[in-house]
């Protein structure tokens, strides 16, 4: 069919999300260090999966911003001493009778208070810059910030494309799939028989050919973009691991004093899926990123084969748009004289606390960090010696805790509506067309497939309680989001880490 000819509308930027991201880090000190130990600090557990961000441009212009923030209170510290140095001598000078020296008590505390002014007002220009440059440039955004660790982003590389996800065991009891948002639909599919052959053309039956759970997966995971008719549709086959049954599978945990890692040979995914082990299944994961990666919708599948029957387990989750802290970005003034006005303002109400505080910033954190490696070190001493068994499993991921469902409007729930009920329908479509291809009669199928089809997805309002299901398979959810298995909020929120 032709294509119509029309002027092509504004769209959202892919890597819309990554670049707001990085933009905020530049502007929010407190998440800039939470994102700079969440993406590249040393530790036992895993992040979570990366849902639409590239944790490498995020944790570059993470660390840019702390290190900005940090060479500025090192050098506030030292104006800090140099003004308690000044205001002494101007004292010694006025007790003293010697009005030479008296005078660095009047002129030395100005020419400090002018420097610190000076650097705070270049220090927020420069983030400002920076933040700019991210949100509407056209460079990669990972090319705008300079690397970290080679090591570090080799991992945040590797997780991009995680085929294994251990999860934390505070999870074990709601559900493994942690970091996805709000749960919006968990359900098993009414089974089917898939032991009775086919009709055959011209009389009889044909004959059945051998499959499994495996074939099923690899089969529906390559089919349902192209039947969902989602474009981007990412499909992965991942295994599930329990955090504390991570260590028993070494590919996955070669070292228990380390991170684990995120990919694993494909031998283990599969055997996850035919003989799932001891807190150890694997699921089809089917994630679609929304317009500019404004919301994400994720759904798991992993079929059930116990001959004579098939049925699919599923579950589906939704996360919401950014929380409205991440717009500061699109406020910053980029007139000439609104730009200098806001930087004076800015410099002129954080010189004094800037100024005071410095000292003791940069003490906490020195205390902070020496706090952490201790325990890190003394949980290691325990695994090593004592044996000591982990829960390396992830709680939560980046992008589920900054979101908010009070920024999602009207098109990101249809959008999230129509997403789910593409991929329930693409499931069925390409189940169907496998079983058919395999010679299995599908009338059973096509009875369940009547049933299943009236299963509907209902997201509307703010969510913050948990999913109720009722009559007729539909699924409100009328609260706010659910807790993953992880206590620990967004920077910023009740809760939330501090810097």
């Amino acid at each position: 069919m032709g294509g119509r000819a029309l002027p092509a509308l504004p769209q959202y930027r892919k890597d819309g999300v990554t670049r707001r991201l990085c933009a905020s880090v530049h502007l929010d000190e407190e998440l800039a260090r939470w994102t700079d130990r969440e993406l590249t600090g040393d530790r036992l557990t895993s992040p979570g999966l990366t849902l639409g961000i590239n944790f490498v441009a995020l944790a570059r212009h993470a660390r840019a911003a702390v290190l900005r923030r940090d060479a500025l209170d090192r050098q506030l510290t030292w104006l800090a001493a140099a003004l308690a140095g000044a205001v002494l001598v101007g004292l010694w000078g006025l007790t003293g009778g010697h009005g030479t020296v008296a005078a660095v008590g009047i002129y030395g505390p100005l020419a400090v208070l002018g420097a610190s002014w000076w650097l705070i007002h270049r220090a927020e220009s420069q983030a400002r810059d920076a933040a700019r440059a991210v949100f509407v440039g056209t460079e990669r955004a990972e090319k705008l910030a300079p690397p970290v660790e080679p090591e570090a982003e080799a991992w945040l590389h590797e997780l991009k494309r995680a085929n294994a996800l251990p999860y934390a065991d505070a999870a074990a009891l709601t559900t493994p799939f942690v970091g996805s948002g709000t749960k919006i639909k968990e359900v098993v599919w009414q089974p089917v028989d898939v032991s009775r052959p086919a009709e055959a053309p011209g009389g009889g039956t044909l004959p059945l050919l051998p499959f499994d759970a495996v074939d099923l997966h690899t089969y529906v995971a390559r089919q349902m973009e192209s039947i969902a008719g989602l474009e981007g549709l990412r499909a992965r086959n991942r295994l599930y691991v329990l955090g504390s049954h991570a260590h028993l599978l070494p590919e996955l945990v070669p070292d228990r004093t380390a991170r684990p890692r995120a990919q694993v040979p494909k031998q283990l995914v599969q055997a996850g899926l035919h003989t799932p082990g001891a807190g150890m299944r694997t699921h089809l994961c089917l994630e679609r990123v929304g317009e500019g990666g404004r919301i994400v919708v994720c759904m798991y599948l992993r079929a059930i084969l116990h001959r004579p029957h098939l049925t699919w387990e599923v579950a589906a989750y939704v996360i919401p748009p950014l929380g409205a802290r991440f717009d500061r970005v699109d406020r910053l003034p980029v007139a000439p004289f609104d730009r200098w006005w806001s930087l004076v303002a800015y410099a002129g109400s954080h010189l004094f606390p800037d100024l005071r505080r410095a000292p003791g910033r940069r003490r906490a954190r020195r205390r902070r960090a020496r706090q952490e490696a201790r325990g890190l070190a003394r949980r290691r001493r325990e695994i090593t010696d004592q044996h000591l068994l982990v829960d390396h499993g992830a709680d939560d991921s980046v992008r589920a805790r900054l979101s908010d469902w009070a920024e999602a409007g009207y098109a990101e729930r249809i959008d999230a509506q129509d997403y789910l009920f593409r991929l329930q329908q693409g499931g069925l479509v390409a189940t169907e067309r496998f079983l058919k291809d395999h010679n299995v009669d599908t009338s059973s199928f096509d009875r369940a497939q009547q049933v299943i089809s009236t299963q509907t997805y209902n997201i509307s309002g703010d969510i913050t309680g948990p999913s109720n299901i009722g009559t007729g398979g539909q699924i409100t959810v009328n609260g706010g989001p659910q807790g993953q298995g992880g206590p620990a909020a967004a920077p910023g929120q009740q809760g939330g880490p501090t810097p």
